[in-house]
């Protein structure tokens, strides 16, 4: 009676020191996540209302912190593997992103700029998950922190304006060949899409205004790495599939832009205000099922050794056991 009352304080022992792993490292994330909010809430505070005010454009980025807190899930077993170290060289980085946020903030105009005092936040997130965990957890960590800070902020228009031109040219393109296949009269003049009625009336279709796709490019760049960090093991099946959700975007946009076209054929107001929006929204559906379909194609290019060699040996093991019978 005694050894068995033994073996079930030594069992809940266990039980109590796995819950006490489990709570002493959430305790430290929730009390590094509040000490960062709390340093630098005007930040966080700006990018909410900007994710508010453009939803359609920068909403993705409201679930991205989620996506970095799952693959950091995805790795806890790692993660925790064994207790976390102390390492007093974060206070470098620690400094460095406080001395830089102050610079981006306070600084003359002319480096005053939500991303660049974006650099200076994660630099201090950095900072703080080598002091309080140290360099081994980073092994896994530095690709959600990585992933968190180059998605999971919005760009400004002053950074957006450097590829965005380029963009609208590419969706001015493929439309203006699009209507063309579709037998549509149209006229094309710089990125402005002009389409002749039956009864000779023009209506005009600026790409400007129905966006040049580097919004919908952020969003399945995001969107195709956290698949293919999730889904795809080999490091080329990755990078593929990263890169086709350039053309994935581009191509989508195009569509999504004859879309707007032909419904200026009914209603010229159709390609402006809200429902503009909506066709945008509308238009992620059939996009994702697209990218989930070339990522089928990427896991299926080449057969794996491993499954081939597991499938003969199976077949192998059912021919003994027949013999044997």
């Amino acid at each position: 009676m005694s050894e068995l009352t033994h073996i079930r304080t030594s069992e809940e022992a266990t039980q109590a020191q796995a819950v006490l792993e489990w709570r002493r490292p959430l305790i430290g994330g929730v009390i590094l996540a509040a000490i960062v909010v709390a340093s630098y809430w005007d930040f966080f505070y700006r990018q909410v209302q900007f994710i508010i005010n453009h939803q359609a454009d920068w909403g993705h980025t409201a679930v991205i912190p989620a996506i970095a807190a799952y693959f950091v899930y995805l790795q806890r077993d790692k993660i925790l593997a064994k207790p976390f170290r102390t390492t007093w060289i974060g206070l470098v980085p620690v400094v460095l992103g406080v001395a830089m946020y102050i610079a981006f903030s306070l600084g003359p105009l002319a480096i005053r700029h939500h991303n660049l005092q974006a650099v200076g936040v994660m630099t201090t997130i950095v900072g703080l998950v080598l002091l309080f965990c140290g360099f081994r957890p980073m092994i896994w960590l530095w690709f959600p922190l990585l992933y968190l800070f180059v998605f999971g902020q919005t760009i400004s228009d002053r950074f957006m304006n450097i590829v965005t031109y380029r963009l609208q040219d590419i969706a001015a393109i493929g439309s203006y060949y699009m209507f063309n296949l579709m037998g549509i009269n149209i006229e094309k003049s710089g990125n402005i899409l002009t389409i002749i009625m039956p009864d000779g009336e023009e209506r005009g279709l600026n790409i400007a205004e129905a966006c040049s796709g580097m919004r919908m490019l952020m969003a399945f760049l995001a969107l195709g790495v956290a698949m293919a960090y999730v889904g795809l093991k080999r490091f080329w099946q990755q990078a593929i599939l990263v890169f086709l959700a350039v053309p994935t975007a581009l191509f989508v946009n195009v569509l999504r832009v004859v879309t707007l076209g032909l419904l200026t054929l009914v209603d010229a107001d159709f390609a402006a205000g809200d429902f503009h929006t909506f066709i945008g929204l509308v238009w992620l559906v059939p996009a994702f099922l697209i990218y989930l379909g070339l990522m089928w194609i990427v896991t299926r290019v080449v057969i794996e050794e491993d499954d081939a060699d597991g499938s003969d040996t199976s077949s192998q093991a059912e021919v003994s056991v027949e013999d044997r019978s």
